[in-house]
């Protein structure tokens, strides 16, 4: 087949080299003038690092280089990627700065994608255009008169500069890892640095105790099991039965080391509810030297509150908060997330692609009910996004080669929407339109692995309850599928360690 994939982030690489692997002829579109979709060096704001170690965030074929640090910066996973590709011989599929414009369903089927670069034909297209795929930043009362002062307003994802922020007041609108990240950098060159949080999150320290990788406790089939999955199988239903109170004094006894860790009770910053709330819809990794920054007093932080409307006041941009606090606010950063948009599919498109409440209906977070020769890669965003948008490529290259036993379309909608609800219920609407898994990673994997009658072994899935998930144990379900799938034309691939990525 001709295929187009929208987006060179992990999900439209891997998929580039796992469906080039399967026999077809691949051609990758990204706006962006480099490959790495969140990672790109225009959507990379100042302190951005992983939220994974380096072991547990690559590609099950290319960890990455051995002189990283443990947790690389935005900058090192861009280059790692851009490696990947260039390893794998799939550089040269990806068109870079080309927008997708439009992708239009042809008579008889497949697509016409039309690009900033002009109008080609294919028989399938994978959306793999990330859930972080345009900024959400909220609209303020006064904010032209705001900018007319010379104040400044943009997502976090826009603000690529750090010498902007120097001598400047900064406000930083949320409280995920992306605000605490910003906060921390521009903290080193502004003015002021305020966090303004309508709600605080459970953070997790990069070392729990300064000792135990946090790894060991989220990154893990245990850590996963902590919270209760749509249906409980093997140990599961212990921890959430019989062992309820064990798991409950884990979880407990991990809370109260949180707070006395980081100190969040003395700075006032101890999140309402529990720590279950962790991961109802993300995992926010402690940025370092934030709550030191809160604590000598370079970091101020708002909580429980939002601004109401910007203005100015002597002259000078402010920020106006719902108790009427005004802050100097000459840079406003908002680390509020982003919105799920395919926007280059036709509303009727579109239509068929969400249910009344606006969240994708995806078997596996991949196939649509009633699209044909449409798949979706990366809408399972998870802990392990790596390999997670690698397993759903594997899924689509062996839904593609008729692989896959798929139940009926009744089913299928049965199915997503018992999922949908579910989600729902335990992230009171935050789970990204059904397109965030958190912390479920290792479910959404092995449920994907079970359509393709493959998996790592149960050795190997008894060590992943204690130690954290190696991406290199599921190289070899690649080669298999491949062999058991791939067309005897189709070019190998090599599997090797990086060249270069440092």
């Amino acid at each position: 087949m001709k295929i187009a994939i929208v987006g060179a982030g992990f999900a439209g690489l891997s998929s580039a080299k796992i469906l080039t692997g399967f026999g077809h002829d691949v051609t990758v579109f990204e706006k962006a003038p480099d490959v790495g979709g969140v990672w790109s060096c225009t959507r990379r704001y100042p302190g951005l690092t992983t939220q994974n170690d380096k072991g547990t965030y690559s590609l099950s074929d290319y960890p990455m280089p051995r002189s990283y640090p443990e947790w690389p910066t935005g900058e090192q996973v861009q280059r790692y990627l851009e490696s990947y590709a260039r390893q794998f011989r799939i550089l040269d599929k990806v068109r870079t700065s080309t927008e997708v414009l439009s992708a239009e369903q042809r008579e008889g089927g497949g697509w016409t994608v039309t690009t900033s670069e002009g109008v080609a034909e294919f028989d399938h297209l994978v959306v793999a255009n990330g859930i972080f795929s345009d900024p959400f930043v909220p609209e303020f009362d006064g904010a032209d008169k705001f900018r007319a002062a010379g104040g400044r307003y943009c997502h976090a994802a826009e603000f690529t500069e750090l010498e902007d922020a120097r001598d400047r007041d900064v406000v930083v609108i949320g409280y995920g890892k992306s605000s605490c990240d910003v906060a921390v950098a521009i903290d080193k060159v502004s003015r002021s640095t305020s966090v303004v949080a309508r709600e605080l999150l459970w953070k997790m320290p990069r070392r729990i105790g300064g000792a135990l990788n946090y790894k060991y406790v989220m990154l893990t089939r245990l850590g996963e099991g902590l919270f209760r999955y749509a249906h409980l199988v093997g140990f599961e239903k212990f921890l959430h039965g019989p062992g309820k109170g064990v798991r409950n004094g884990m979880m407990a006894s991990l809370q109260a080391q949180i707070v006395r860790q980081l100190k969040l009770a003395k700075l006032g910053l101890v999140p309402d509810g529990s720590l279950e709330d962790i991961a109802r819809s993300t995992v926010s990794l402690a940025t370092e030297g934030f709550y030191e920054g809160v604590a000598d007093g370079s970091i101020t932080v708002h909580r429980d509150t939002v601004i109401t409307r910007l203005g100015v006041r002597g002259g000078r941009p402010v920020a106006e908060l719902a108790d009427g606090t005004e802050i100097p606010a000459e840079i406003i950063i908002a680390g509020t997330g982003f919105q799920q948009r395919v926007p280059f599919l036709s509303q009727q498109v579109r239509d068929r692609l969400v249910d009344e409440r606006g969240n994708f209906e995806l078997f596996r977070q991949i196939l649509p009910h009633t699209v044909p020769d449409l798949t979706f890669c990366g809408y399972n965003s998870s802990f392990l996004s790596p390999l997670s948008a690698e397993v759903a490529a594997l899924w689509i290259g062996v839904h593609l080669s008729g692989g896959i036993d798929l139940p009926g379309v009744a089913q299928r909608r049965v199915f997503v929407q018992q999922r949908l609800r579910w989600m729902d219920e335990r992230t009171d609407g935050k789970h990204a339109r059904g397109t965030n898994i958190i912390p479920f990673s290792l479910h959404n994997i092995d449920e994907m692995l079970s359509d393709l009658d493959a998996g790592i072994g149960r050795r190997r899935r008894f060590g992943e309850w204690l130690l954290p998930v190696d991406p290199g144990a599921y190289t070899r379900i690649t080669r298999t599928l491949l062999a058991r799938y791939a067309p005897r034309t189709a070019v190998s691939q090599p599997t090797t360690t990086p060249i270069g990525a440092g």
